[in-house]
């Protein structure tokens, strides 16, 4: 397929990044999300998003606390709807027409996810956002981003992080020496152990040529110039 003329980009967001840091939704920064994710829409950007579900649930703690690791996964996947149901409320209240898709089907509240169907939601001009994971236990929602944004043929991943503006070489809040990375091979993230991402999802990306943009999720209006492709955070490529 050839490159799109428009801009295609799948955006990844954290549960935690949608309850800012706690548990549940924080709705003043969803709020914010949205007026950032409409700035870019209207500016012609095509936009999916993937959220995590970490806010409510996390499939490996809850295995830790003692439920079935499998149970738990589904579970997170349930709080990542939710995350979604959230985030597309507040988009439509910012007049950007948005569909849900799932990987369980919930046909009272999302579509199914079916890749054509998003493709054409997003010619169309609306934002599609991804619910449920994959729909299948022991795969994170980093992973789905990455199979997602190859799918749905999107020009570049980006990720907005808590906390930090970038990938560094290590906790840049425990160790005032850490490194920042401009940008970074996906050889040196999954060798150095840098946690930009798991290391299913990055060899998913390395392996398929992704161009993968980490950016400080925190910073007013980052979301948008991320989406517009301005030069923030850390670039994540196989060059």
């Amino acid at each position: 397929m050839a490159k799109n003329k428009v801009r295609r980009v799948l955006l990844k967001l954290s549960g935690e990044s949608i309850g800012n840091g706690k548990v549940g939704i924080d709705t003043k920064t969803v709020k914010r999300i949205a007026h950032e994710i409409k700035v870019a829409h209207d500016s012609g950007i095509e936009i999916a998003i993937v959220i995590g579900g970490g806010n409510f649930f996390r499939g490996e703690e809850l295995f830790h606390a003692g439920i079935d690791r499998s149970r738990g996964d589904y579970m997170g996947m349930l709080g990542t709807v939710i995350n979604c149901i959230a985030l597309q409320d507040f988009l439509e209240q910012n007049s950007v027409c948005t569909r849900v898709q799932t990987a369980i089907q919930m046909g009272q509240i999302a579509e199914p996810y079916i890749p054509q169907k998003a493709v054409r939601h997003i010619e169309k001009g609306r934002v599609v956002i991804f619910g449920a994971g994959a729909g299948l236990p022991y795969f994170s929602t980093d992973t789905v981003s990455i199979q997602r944004s190859l799918e749905l043929h999107c020009d570049e991943v980006i990720m907005g992080k808590n906390g930090v503006d970038g990938v560094y070489s290590a906790d840049p809040k425990a160790d005032q020496n850490a490194k920042f990375f401009s940008v970074l091979t996906y050889q040196e993230a999954l060798v150095d152990d840098l946690k930009v991402m798991d290391a299913s999802a990055l060899s998913l990306a390395r392996d398929n040529d992704v161009t993968l943009r980490v950016f400080g999720l925190n910073v007013e209006g980052n979301v948008a110039k991320a989406l517009l492709g301005e030069d923030i955070g850390t670039i994540v490529s196989n060059s």
